[in-house]
């Protein structure tokens, strides 16, 4: 199967290698565009055996640039579904490490509403770890993986709660502390993009949505830094929490709309992108995986 695969070279047979289940041990180098074939076509090794994945960084040999070059499409434009699949499921669970990234990101976050420093908040923006959920909700959309949906918008919630009951217990002993009072929410005009949604903040939330996807499909981790820092779903909530133990309402209301405007863009644009990406983008594997 593997020598009828296009963009698949290098294939190494060892009869009888492995112990645990007894079996042969077979290797190959696949050109990112197979790698969808490949895995429909193997996936009734998963209980016969086990499929193992590794990213090769430089590979200097003649026969995988053929392979790259016979197998259709970019590396680039090629989604590994059953890679996405694994790499959303793992960040739509609660952890320990996942509710204290979210915990610090939203303290740094009011911390800059207090101190009107813009350096803070797009600090806070690149720690919230909030984007992994979000990207598994658009999968499961996509697939209709309603339990990852389920478990996801869970992660979300009880990590946008956690991190803001934190936030706003810290803001309330600074309130009896004295060191905080209602004339800190008087913010300058950057900080105050914060609690204004509008239709702007809507469109960035599609464009950093649809980012999102496509720096996760493809890898590019620097690309998804950017969105992290394009939208304010991490200073809305360090916003909320500052305002709800000042006991300022109506910021409280406006920053949550933020909030909540955001995510309902991300979702829409990143599981029209995973669609687009799906139906439109020419890649090996759609016939037998997809």
């Amino acid at each position: 199967m593997l020598e009828e695969c296009p963009g698949v070279t290098n294939i190494v047979v060892l009869p009888g290698a492995a112990r645990s289940p007894k079996g042969d041990v077979i290797f190959c180098d696949a050109a990112r565009e197979s790698a969808n074939e490949v895995f429909g076509k193997l996936k009734w090794l998963e209980t016969e055996g086990s499929i193992a994945v590794e990213q090769v960084d430089l590979s200097l040999s003649a026969a995988a640039a053929e392979a790259v070059e016979e197998a259709p499409g970019e590396p680039d434009d090629a989604v590994i579904w059953e890679e996405l699949e694994h790499r959303v499921s793992a960040e739509s669970r609660i952890t320990w490490a996942y509710l204290a990234f979210f915990a610090i990101a939203t303290q740094l976050s009011g911390i800059g509403v207090l101190q009107n420093s813009i350096i803070l908040m797009v600090g806070a923006m690149v720690l919230g770890p909030e984007f992994g959920a979000v990207a598994a909700i658009c999968f499961g959309l996509l697939r209709r993986r309603w339990r990852l949906i389920v478990a996801a918008f869970r992660t979300l919630v009880v990590g946008f709660t956690v991190a803001i009951a934190i936030t706003f217990a810290c803001a309330l002993v600074s309130t009896w502390l004295g060191w905080i009072d209602i004339h800190n929410l008087d913010t300058n005009q950057e900080v105050q993009f914060i609690v204004k949604p509008d239709r702007w903040s809507f469109i960035v939330a599609l464009l950093a949505g649809a980012a999102g996807v496509l720096s996760v499909t493809a890898g590019k981790s620097s690309a998804l830094i950017g969105v992290f820092i394009s939208v304010t779903t991490v200073p809305a909530a360090g916003y909320a929490a500052v305002a709800l133990a000042l006991g300022a309402w109506d910021e409280v209301t406006a920053s949550v709309s933020q909030l909540g405007l955001n995510i309902v863009g991300m979702i829409i644009a990143g599981t029209l992108t995973l669609l687009v990406q799906k139906k439109f983008w020419p890649q090996v594997g759609h016939r037998s995986s997809i």
